[in-house]
């Protein structure tokens, strides 16, 4: 066996338990041992329950001592997100005005569906409060730190579970997605996380964020993420948006040419301002491999109309209608940004969300009818490298300034396409830049192609911040 386990990807792993190379048990120690020796320098997880979690490994072992495996995933290790509801296991949400006691009797859609296939929940990883803003702290928990350097933020919201993928804690990881947080901790890692289309991953329950809110899969390779969707994309009845049934095998498409695809480029989307030069040199190199693939790429832009107005409303009302009437004793514990932001979520009148929903609308129909004469769309995944830990943007600390480091992901929220982020190479700092790949609405298989025929033209997976 040439990599250890902790090295290994999901369908590496997978391929060991039914060679028995390698046991459940065997790697789930070894991954509990990692968290326990390495996890305070990122601080990725918040929640560990060692002995259910070696229980789990333990019933996946004799499931494939005797060939009867639930599903490739079964005994591989996987981080949930703390956002999420894990039966038994409090959802802190990162915020200290949530009692730890619950009760917690319910599974979220993607983690009973995890349970289903016998995959092995290894604990909670951090968030942001409620997943306000796009880097990971919260009064709860503390800081969560990049592995690729500990002064930078993973990103956020969903940057405990690519810290725990970047560090080698976790081989996969569930996160969830408002505005890019599953895109810009994946762009800060080096890791790979996909937001579904709107729809096609059930969740439960909603977002008080609205339907700008998606749950989706963060691994090291887009294989991974294609395993993880064959399993998460079933139907739950307890989400009324949810798509009947489970799309066709994810993985059926990972060796598709993008000879003839034809490839949106779009460095700036039409109106970002300020794009880091490394992260934009690096972007246009990945679109110019998709050409030497034989894709037809065109840089145009999707539309120039600035969609941050009409998200700012529903982000920051979202927030007022979740935390608004909070009893002061309680708002006096929220992270005071997001207590700002909720004040003024608030403040907003009713026709001015109203307006903003009708905009949003329109933006929607533009872009659907953009992506008729396209397969995919290209664009950086953010605008900057990994930045301070304890910066909302390094830009400025205005509330708003989060969106003007993230233009390229939020937009793909409002318009509930799927979208995922992929490492395109370093910055001359060392510090990870993410390539985003827009498709066509539920066309996630190609999303996840586009990816895989990428990666296996320019490979980054394998690279590992030094120290873990």
């Amino acid at each position: 066996m040439s990599k250890e386990p902790h090295e290994m990807s999901a369908a590496e792993l997978s391929a060991a338990y039914a060679s028995k190379e390698l046991s459940p048990v065997e790697v789930t120690e070894t991954l509990l041992g990692r968290i326990e020796a390495l996890d305070a320098r990122v601080n990725a997880f918040c929640l560990i329950d060692a002995p259910a979690t070696i229980a789990q490994a333990e019933a996946s072992q004799e499931r494939w001592m005797v060939g009867a495996p639930l599903s490739p995933l079964d005994g591989v290790p996987v981080a949930v997100k703390d956002l999420l509801l894990t039966k038994g296991w409090a959802t802190r949400r990162g915020s200290l005005t949530v009692d730890a006691n619950g009760p917690w009797t319910e599974d979220a859609p993607t983690v009973a569906r995890l349970k289903e296939a016998g995959a092995v929940l290894l604990g909670k990883t951090t968030t942001p409060e409620f997943g306000w803003k796009g880097s990971t702290d919260s009064p709860l928990t503390g800081v969560t730190r990049n592995p690729w350097n500990l002064k930078k933020t993973p990103g956020g919201s969903s940057g405990g579970s690519s810290a725990a993928l970047a560090a080698r804690l976790s081989p996969l990881a569930l996160g969830t997605d408002g505005g890019g947080s599953i895109r810009i901790p994946a762009s800060f890692t080096a890791t790979y996380g996909l937001k579904p289309s709107f729809g096609r991953v059930a969740a439960y329950p909603l977002s008080p964020f609205g339907t700008v809110a998606h749950v989706g899969p963060m691994t090291r390779t887009v294989r991974d993420a294609a395993l993880m969707m064959n399993v998460i994309s079933a139907s739950d009845a307890r989400d009324w948006f949810c798509v009947p049934g489970r799309d066709a095998d994810y993985t059926a498409r990972l060796g598709e040419s993008m000879k003839g695809k034809r490839i949106a480029y779009s460095p700036r989307l039409g109106y970002a301002r300020k794009v880091l030069p490394d992260v934009e040199a690096l972007v246009a190199a990945a679109a110019r491999r998709f050409e030497a693939m034989g894709a037809v790429v065109e840089q145009v832009d999707p539309s120039t109309d600035d969609p941050s107005d009409m998200f700012q409303t529903l982000w920051w009302a979202g927030a007022g209608f979740l935390l608004g009437d909070l009893p002061e004793e309680k708002q006096a514990k929220l992270d005071p940004g997001l207590r700002k932001m909720a004040q003024e979520g608030t403040k907003i009148p009713l026709r001015t969300y109203l307006a903003a929903n009708a905009a949003r609308g329109a933006y929607g129909s533009r872009l659907r009818q953009f992506m008729e004469r396209y397969d995919f769309v290209l664009t950086p995944a953010t605008a900057t490298v990994a930045f301070d830990t304890g910066q909302l943007s390094p830009l400025d600390d205005d509330g708003r300034a989060w969106m003007q480091w993230t233009p390229f992901s939020f937009p793909f929220n409002l318009t509930q396409q799927p979208a995922a982020s992929i490492n395109c190479g370093f910055s001359r700092d060392g510090l990870p830049v993410g390539l985003q790949i827009v498709g066509r609405m539920f066309d996630d298989a190609g999303v996840l192609a586009a990816s895989a025929a990428y990666e296996a033209a320019d490979p980054h997976f394998d690279k590992v911040p030094e120290g873990f």
